[in-house]
C-alpha cells in the first residue's frame, strides 16, 4: 500500500521530505514557503528529485538518530552496509544566533564492505516549471531555471561530479558527503567539515530534547512529536507552520488540496500551548512577539492566517502543469482561506497569551502590548460574537452560528477577565464578567439540542462535530457534567468509524469526506478519558498509534478502509493533539503508581 512513508528534517527556516528509500521528493528552498526545488512528491515524472539507486540485492531500513531531527537512510546487502544521514544544518554560534543556512547534507557513511550506487540527481527548480539545466563546474554542479523566474541551487560532493551528474555507479571506499545549497559557498566543503555540521546539529538536537520532560509512558512518542513541531516552527518571525507541504489530498483523486506552508492563528496557538508545557519557551515567547508584530492597530481584526514572514494577502493560484499526489489536482499555492471570517481565533489567541502570562508572569516580555491586545481582542468579540462565521473548518459556502466559535468568544472573555486579574484592572473584570455570562448563556440555550441530547455542530442543528468535545478542554464545562456526557456519546454514535472520527457528517462544498480528520480521533480519545473510560480510550490510543509511519509521524488525515496516510504532512494538528493525550496517559499512570505505593 501506498502511504506518507517520509522523514522530515529541517532547520527551523526550511524542511525537506526523504522517502523511505532514501529519495529526497520534496524541499523548497531557501524557506518553507519557496518554490520547490524537487516536487516528486507532487509529479513523479515531472516533480525532481534526488535518489541512491542500489540494486535489489539491498534491504533498506530507516530511522531518525535518537532525540534528534538526523535522519538515518540504511543500505545493506548483508556484505556491503552504508548509510545516508540527512540532516539540515542548525545550531547555535559562539555569538548565541542560530546557524540555519538554506541547505540539505546528506552524510555519506561506510559501515562494511564496498557497496555501490548511482545518484540521480534530478532538480526541477521553479515548482518545475520551465526547464532546469544542470552544469557541472569545477567546485561544484549547479542547477539553473531561467524561466519566468531566474533561480540556481549548488551541488557540492566528495564524490566525482560527473559520474554524479551521469547517474553512473559510485564505488564506496570512505566517508562521502553531498551538500545541497541554495547560495553559493564562499568556502568549499569538505568531508570533515560536513561530519562536524552534522555532529554540531545533532548535539543542538539532543539539547532542544533534554528541555522535554521524561515520561513513564509514550516518551518516544512524546520527543518524536515535539521535535516535529519544532521543525515546523519558522525562526525568523516566530510563526508556525501547519504542515511543510501543499496540496497532498485529504482523499485520493479529490480536489480538497490546500497548501498548509501558512501559519494558521488557531493551529500555531494550540502548538504553542503544548510545546510550552513542555518546557520550550522561546518558541512560546516568539511566537507572542510574531502576534504582537501583526497587530498594529487596535481595531484591525485578525485573519484566520498570515505569511511566515507576516504576509497577510495569500493569493490561491494552481500548477496545472502538475499532475498533484498520486493524480489529485489542482496543486495549489496560496491559500484562498485567508480572507474567511472565522471567530474562534480571538478566543484560541486569548488561551494562550493567558497561559504565557501565568507561565512567565515574572520575565513576561511586552506586557503592555499584550494588555492592549487582550482589551483590542475584547472589543472585537464584544462587537462581532453574534455574527455567523465560517467555523473551524473553513466551509466555502454559507456563515453560521457554529457551536465551536461561539464557544471559543466565550473563552476569549474568560481568558480577558483572568488577564485583568493578572493586571488588577478591577472595572475592566466587571464590565467584562457581564459579557462572559451573556456568551454562556447563550450557548447553553441555542448549542444545546434536547431532542440529540448533545450541543451540536451549530445553533438550530441536529449535525454533531468533532470539535464540540474541546468545549471541556477549554473550560466552558466539566467532564462529568452530564451534558457533556451525553455529547460525548451521541459524537461517538455519530461519527466514529472504526475507532477513527469524522470531522462532521454533513455535506459540505464537497460532499461526504471520506477520511478521517487525525485530531479529531484523538479529540476523542481524550474526551472518552475524560469522562472515566479510560481504558476504552487507552485501547482507541493505541490503536490510532499504530496508524503512524514508520517513524511515527502522521499527516492530517486517515483513510476509513486502508488506513493509509491522507492530507498535507506531517502535520502541526495531529502531533500536538498526540503530545496532550500521551501526556494524559502517563500522568495517571505516574499517579497510581504513587497511590500504589502509598498502599504498600
Amino acid at each position: 500500500m501506498d502511504n506518507l512513508n517520509y522523514g522530515i528534517i529541517g532547520n527551523c527556516r526550511s524542511a525537506a521530505l526523504i522517502s523511505q528509500s532514501g529519495s529526497l521528493d520534496w524541499c523548497c528552498l531557501p524557506e518553507f514557503d519557496s518554490p520547490s526545488i524537487f516536487a516528486k512528491l507532487l509529479d513523479e515524472k515531472k516533480g525532481g528529485s534526488f535518489e541512491f539507486l542500489v540494486d535489489e540485492s539491498y534491504r533498506i531500513t530507516q530511522r531518525y538518530k535518537k532525540n534528534t531531527a538526523l535522519l538515518i537512510t540504511r543500505f545493506d546487502n548483508g556484505e556491503d552496509i552504508f548509510e545516508v544521514r540527512d540532516f539540515m544544518p542548525r545550531y547555535l554560534r559562539e555569538n548565541g544566533n542560530h546557524y540555519s543556512p538554506p541547505e540539505i547534507i546528506r552524510y555519506v557513511r561506510l559501515i562494511k564492505g564496498n557497496p555501490e550506487f548511482s545518484v540521480k540527481f534530478d532538480p526541477k527548480l521553479e515548482y518545475a516549471k520551465g526547464k532546469t539545466e544542470t552544469y557541472v563546474k569545477h567546485a561544484f554542479v549547479v542547477s539553473l531555471n531561467r524561466g519566468k523566474r531566474f533561480d540556481t541551487v549548488f551541488l557540492y560532493t566528495s564524490f566525482n561530479k560527473n559520474a554524479v551528474a551521469d547517474g553512473r555507479k559510485i564505488q564506496l571506499k570512505k566517508d562521502g558527503y553531498f551538500l545541497l545549497s541554495y547560495n553559493e559557498k564562499l568556502f568549499r566543503p569538505n568531508v570533515r567539515k560536513t561530519y562536524l555540521e552534522m555532529e554540531r546539529t545533532k548535539v543542538y538536537w539532543l539539547n532542544w530534547s533534554n528541555q522535554t520532560p521524561d515520561y513513564r509512558r509514550y516518551d518516544k512518542q512524546i520527543k518524536r512529536s515535539a521535535i516535529t513541531l519544532k521543525l515546523l516552527s519558522y525562526d525568523r518571525s516566530g510563526a508556525i507552520l501547519a504542515a511543510a507541504t501543499t496540496s497532498l489530498p485529504e482523499t485520493i483523486g479529490e480536489v480538497r488540496n490546500w497548501d498548509y506552508r501558512f501559519c494558521w492563528i488557531r493551529d500555531a496557538s494550540m502548538v504553542v500551548k503544548v510545546v510550552s508545557e513542555l518546557g520550550h519557551k522561546n518558541v512560546a515567547r516568539r511566537y507572542l512577539n510574531f502576534i504582537v508584530d501583526l497587530i498594529p492597530d487596535k481595531d484591525e481584526k485578525l485573519q484566520i492566517m498570515y505569511g511566515i514572514n507576516k504576509e497577510k494577502k495569500l493569493t490561491e493560484a494552481t500548477l496545472d502543469h502538475l499532475e498533484g499526489y498520486k493524480g489529485s489536482k489542482p496543486v495549489r499555492i496560496g491559500n484562498a482561506a485567508y480572507k474567511q471570517q472565522q471567530n474562534d481565533i480571538y478566543g484560541i489567541l486569548m488561551d494562550v497569551i493567558h497561559a504565557q502570562l501565568v507561565r512567565f508572569k515574572n520575565n513576561i516580555d511586552h506586557g503592555e502590548e499584550l494588555w492592549s491586545l487582550t482589551k483590542g481582542i475584547v472589543w472585537i468579540v464584544d462587537k462581532h460574537w453574534q455574527e455567523p462565521d465560517k467555523g473551524i473548518w473553513e466551509f466555502r459556502s454559507e456563515d453560521r452560528h457554529f457551536t465551536f466559535s461561539k464557544v471559543l468568544c466565550w473563552v476569549a472573555i474568560d481568558r480577558a477577565i483572568k488577564i485583568a486579574r493578572i493586571f488588577n484592572k478591577q472595572r475592566k473584570i466587571d464590565k467584562w464578567s457581564v459579557l462572559e455570562q451573556q456568551i454562556r448563556e447563550d450557548i447553553h440555550e441555542n448549542a444545546w439540542n434536547p431532542k440529540v441530547k448533545a450541543f451540536t455542530q451549530s445553533y438550530g442543528s441536529s449535525d454533531m462535530d468533532a470539535s464540540v468535545l474541546l468545549m471541556e478542554s477549554y473550560g466552558f464545562i466539566h467532564a462529568r457534567d452530564e451534558k457533556f456526557i451525553s455529547t460525548v456519546k451521541a459524537v461517538e454514535k455519530e461519527l466514529s468509524n472504526d475507532g477513527l472520527l469524522y470531522r462532521y457528517k454533513n455535506q459540505d462544498d464537497f460532499g461526504l469526506p471520506s477520511s478521517s480528520f487525525t485530531i479529531c480521533t484523538f479529540w476523542f480519545i481524550n474526551s472518552l478519558f475524560k469522562i472515566g473510560e479510560e481504558e476504552r480510550a487507552q485501547q482507541l490510543f493505541d490503536q490510532l498509534l499504530s496508524y503512524s509511519n514508520h517513524l511515527g509521524l502522521f499527516s492530517e488525515d486517515i483513510d476509513f478502509k486502508t488506513k493509509r496516510l491522507l492530507g498535507n504532512f506531517p502535520q502541526a494538528y495531529s502531533h500536538l493533539a498526540l503530545i496532550e493525550c500521551a501526556i494524559n496517559f502517563s500522568n495517571k499512570d505516574s499517579v497510581e503508581r504513587v497511590l500504589e505505593s502509598m498502599k504498600n
